[in-house]
């Protein structure tokens, strides 16, 4: 029994049903794919085929280092070293038993690139476009995305890098071009193509219809069966019944965090938060967990997240990437500060807000300072470069203007001198190209979502042309890491170390093996798939 249509749900129901174990998939909502479905599709997963296959395999020592470096013992070591050893086969057995197939991204680089066996030209990878014809009716159930795309539009991660220079740089009308024409031929010829997220969510689903495994839509799980300490079966609600179905081999949670639950974000999560800054799927409110904190298990890392600098739209909210990264805007605080690098990795970004509420300082919310400038060269929020912030943004209170620095302090209610000089002060780091302060645009990793027109520091610019604009910026994320505590072989654990027999979790609704930090870009899924895969494989060992 494998709760959860995500991608680590379906890893796992895949990988079971080909240890010939009859597998049967539980999903509460009536979509498959979960956040993964919703996100970028990133794969974190060193030395995989695709990254051999570009040149980019490296020494697994290497990697071992990194996650070594930037994870440490917040993670059993076995954990981290399993991942990494076991990683690359569940890339080749999802590559055997789907039409998934995944490309390098090149030089997106590790988060953490200057860490101990950091690679600046990164280790991420990303699924092909695909057409996905072959799923007939049941694309329809596809979840939905986090933001709205006309069909066929297909924008990888590579692209992006490229469209959100705008005007820039001669790749950004190129490929802008590249991904219309691509648009048209496959609409002529009766295409649905799919990237991203979205063609991992497609391509396991395809690989469970040719396996045979039944999918049971609106089937939420409501507890755990447990007989003399062991979990054999699950109650699920359906149709408005209750229902008990047996497992003889084992219950595998894959059924996501708990982002959209605020009775637990207030419960364990820093504050303030909110429902309403995750990008993470409205389904995710933490059943799994709860389960297994019913049954006994430990948890792990709950005050944690996949966190991302966001801004709060009228129509939900925007994780914000590349534009903190891009020159000409600084992010301050309410004292009109700033108080970190804004091209920090995300979740590392909000792990630096969260510090200044403990301190007392406020950071919650901040506020995004650029100009006109800005606006003019770079894409904004899915705005085109030029293209007015719309109206509803003004009246929903995210988006600030005013014809000089000092009005617009007064328009967020900062000290207008103390906002004033932060500028100031960076716009002399921008002329020098030196960030004395935070270090913006050393990194590799800052380098990526900059502007290599801009010189003499591609993340780094004045911002001294008006108007000037004030974006809120809150503590949004992908989802929560923290959830059951588990073994190298996916076994949910009890406090006192020993496994519930029975009981396997994997992606969101068990504790990250990345820790309190993100590796590079697909730390999310590439582990969701591995331990998914892991689980299936202990419970047709007999573990």
């Amino acid at each position: 029994m494998v709760v959860g249509a995500g991608g680590a749900g379906m890893t796992a129901a895949l990988a079971a049903s080909a240890h010939g174990l009859e597998t049967v998939l539980i999903e509460r909502s009536a979509y498959f794919g979960g956040s993964t479905a919703r996100s970028g599709g990133g794969v974190w997963i060193p030395n995989n085929y695709a990254l051999r296959d570009a040149g980019q395999g490296d020494d697994p020592e290497l990697s071992r280092t990194y996650l070594d470096s930037i994870v440490g013992d917040v993670v059993p070591k076995v954990r981290r070293d399993t991942y990494l050893e076991r990683g690359p086969e569940v890339l080749d057995f999802v590559r055997d038993h789907t039409p998934l197939r995944f490309t390098w991204v090149p030089q997106y680089a590790d988060y953490h690139p200057e860490a101990p066996g950091g690679r600046p030209a990164g280790r991420s990878c990303e699924p092909v476009p695909m057409d996905a014809r072959f799923l007939g009716d049941e694309l329809d159930r596809l979840h939905p995305q986090y933001t709205k795309a006309p069909a066929n539009m297909i924008v990888t991660q590579a692209d992006f890098r490229k469209i959100s220079l705008g005007l820039r740089t001669l790749r950004g009308p190129v490929t802008m071009a590249r991904i219309l024409l691509r648009r048209m031929v496959s609409l002529l010829r009766g295409r649905r193509m799919y990237a991203m997220g979205n063609a991992i969510a497609i391509g396991l689903r395809k690989g469970l219809v040719d396996a045979g495994v039944p999918v049971h839509y609106d089937t939420e799980l409501t507890d755990l069966v447990i007989e003399d300490g062991r979990v054999v079966g699950v109650r699920v609600r359906h149709d408005g019944q209750e229902h008990v179905v047996r497992a003889r081999r084992g219950v595998v949670l894959g059924s996501g965090g708990f982002e959209r639950n605020l009775e637990m974000r207030e419960k364990y999560q820093p504050q303030p938060t909110s429902v309403d800054w995750t990008t993470g799927s409205q389904f995710n409110t933490g059943g799994g967990i709860l389960a297994g904190i019913a049954a006994g298990a430990q948890t792990d890392l709950m005050d944690d997240s996949w966190w991302g600098p966001t801004i709060p739209l009228p129509s939900g909210p925007w994780f914000a990437l590349a534009e903190r990264n891009l020159p000409g805007s600084i992010i301050v605080n309410q004292a009109g500060e700033r108080y970190m690098n804004e091209a920090l990795p995300y979740v590392e970004a909000v792990h630096a807000m969260y510090d200044g509420e403990a301190t007392g300082i406020g950071h919650v919310p901040s506020w995004m300072i650029v100009d006109q400038r800005y606006r003019n060269r770079y894409i904004f929020a899915g705005l085109f470069p030029r293209q007015p912030f719309p109206g509803r943004w003004y009246e929903y209170g995210t988006i600030r203007k005013a014809s000089t620095i000092e009005a617009l302090a007064e328009e967020i209610d900062v000290p207008p001198g103390a906002l004033r000089a932060t500028v100031d002060r960076f716009n002399g780091f921008a002329h020098t190209g030196v960030d004395e302060d935070f270090h913006r645009g050393e990194s590799a990793y800052d380098k990526y979502y900059s502007d290599p027109t801009v010189k003499p520091n591609p993340s780094l610019h004045v911002i001294d042309e008006g108007p000037f604009y004030a974006v809120k910026i809150v503590p949004g994320d992908l989802g929560t890491k923290g959830g059951l505590a588990t073994d190298e072989g996916a076994r949910v654990l009890r406090p006192d170390g020993s496994p519930i027999p029975g009981l396997y979790a994997a992606g969101n609704c068990s504790s990250a093996v990345m820790g309190h930090t993100y590796a590079g870009p697909g730390a999310t899924i590439g582990p969701a798939l591995t331990f998914g895969y892991l689980a299936a494989e202990t419970i047709a060992a007999g573990g």
